[in-house]
């Protein structure tokens, strides 16, 4: 064990008042996550914490559409599984105001330098309530929405004069949403089985929400005010209806089934050819640089005007609230021991290792670990979140309905919009009547 990880375990067993030999018969611990790269990347860090600690780490993995159920059954059990949840950011809500996370505030303070974390990072997916102070969660899997774009078509030199000769400029990644309209527009090529983009649409659990999410800010609307719940004028404002309207211009340059496309459908089809441009969460691009190499292109989601913004992801880890003194202290020994700035470093090194500490963010290292890093640190400073409250499922619910039928053409979008408003306005309502807010 090195002397920082050391200093770091006594740490965190001293917070919970035990000395450093105690829960030493504690061998194991188990993390729940998500099925993806990032877990796979954990799990092999997790190798090399047992040899320095002779404590086992498993990370159970569950597929993206299943795995918030699965955490809520395990929650319902008098003792959970896992001893790590590594939850999204909606959850530290529900798990600090319902007792099923532990609080972290005092040691994780002692265990991170907290000044070295991305502020959003801290903010969305480690704190709550809002600009509290109060820690749930420590940083683990920092992530975004980007573009992932076919280069090898971008960069073909008939594809190009074609482009130029149609649009007046040089066809290049898009840096504008009109640019990025343009782009979709002239890839698509139905008789040939073309298409200009596949959007995150998905009607399982957040997927379409985040894929609007990033247009619902960029064209000049929120989700409402984060101080006073406040939606109306802000959900279902004038810019958030262009934004919506954009969402389902799109639609026409989607491949088929473009309007209900969730994490995993929406790379299909830029796998097989059939789509210049797909957006989703970075940490799924790594499968992206496995199957297609060089001939993929990354970038940061466009702007609207001065605004740009990208929904964000990624999760903290929590530690269950329903596991014995002993398993808490090991997950504590866990944590400390990944927060290390020697281990983020290897992070960094795992398919989509994301992390939170600014210094590696902003070094050429991090920038050059994979085709995709750049993009992704250029996209750290523009994240935004969906409710972090304990009533966020609830919310999500009609987000996902009446966006979704603005989508499928069964509703308008101002209609959509004004939907989502007034059933979010009765959630808050509901909820600061039962106490679950604040009046």
């Amino acid at each position: 064990m090195t002397k920082r990880l050391a200093c770091l375990v006594a740490l965190a067993l001293a917070a919970c008042g035990r000395k450093p030999d105690s829960g030493g018969d504690v061998k194991s611990i188990t993390i729940w996550w998500a099925q993806w790269a990032p877990a796979d990347g954990l799990q092999e860090l997790g190798k090399d914490f047992e040899k320095e600690t002779g404590i086992a780490v498993t990370v159970h993995q569950t597929p993206w559409p299943s795995y918030q159920d699965q955490v809520n059954l395990e929650f319902g059990n008098k003792e959970t599984k896992f001893d790590i949840v590594i939850g999204d950011s909606q959850w530290i809500g529900r798990g600090a105001s319902k007792g099923l996370y532990v609080e972290l505030t005092d040691w994780l303070k002692g265990a991170v330098d907290m000044k070295t974390v991305h502020p959003r990072a801290a903010k969305y997916l480690c704190e709550y309530p809002p600009d509290s102070g109060k820690y749930w969660a420590a940083p683990c899997e920092t992530d975004g929405i980007g573009i992932a774009y076919r280069k090898d078509w971008f960069e073909d030199a008939k594809e190009r004069d074609a482009f130029k000769a149609k649009y007046g400029r040089e066809l290049k990644a898009p840096d504008t949403y009109e640019e990025m309209r343009d782009i979709a527009e002239f890839f698509t090529r139905p008789n040939d089985k073309r298409y200009g983009v596949a959007w995150l649409t998905g009607r399982g659990y957040d997927a379409l929400t985040m894929g609007y999410e990033q247009l619902l800010y960029a064209f000049g609307g929120s989700w409402g005010d984060p101080k006073t719940f406040a939606v109306k004028g802000h959900v279902n404002s004038d810019g958030a209806v262009a934004g919506l309207e954009y969402l389902k211009s799109m639609m026409a340059f989607s491949p088929p089934g473009g309007a209900k496309l969730d994490y995993g459908e929406v790379m299909e089809p830029f796998y097989n050819g059939s789509t210049a441009m797909s957006v989703n969460y970075f940490a799924f691009f790594p499968e992206v640089v496995k199957k297609l190499g060089d001939k993929a292109g990354f970038c940061a989601m466009p702007k609207k005007g001065d605004r740009r913004f990208a929904s964000l992801g990624g999760q903290g880890m929590s530690i269950s609230a329903k596991v014995s003194k002993g398993r808490q202290d090991a997950a504590r020994k866990f944590i400390a021991w990944f927060e290390q700035l020697k281990i983020q470093k290897e992070w960094i090194k795992k398919p989509a290792g994301f992390p939170a500490n600014t210094e590696i963010l902003k070094s050429d290292e991090f920038r050059k670990a994979s085709p995709y890093n750049a993009a992704f640190a250029d996209s750290v400073d523009i994240l935004v979140d969906f409710w972090n409250v304990p009533i966020f499922g609830e919310l999500l619910a009609p987000v996902q309905q009446y966006v979704g039928e603005a989508l499928d053409g069964k509703r308008p979008a101002k209609e959509a919009l004004d939907l989502v408003a007034e059933e979010h306005e009765k959630i808050f309502a509901k909820a600061r009547e039962s106490g679950e807010l604040p009046k």
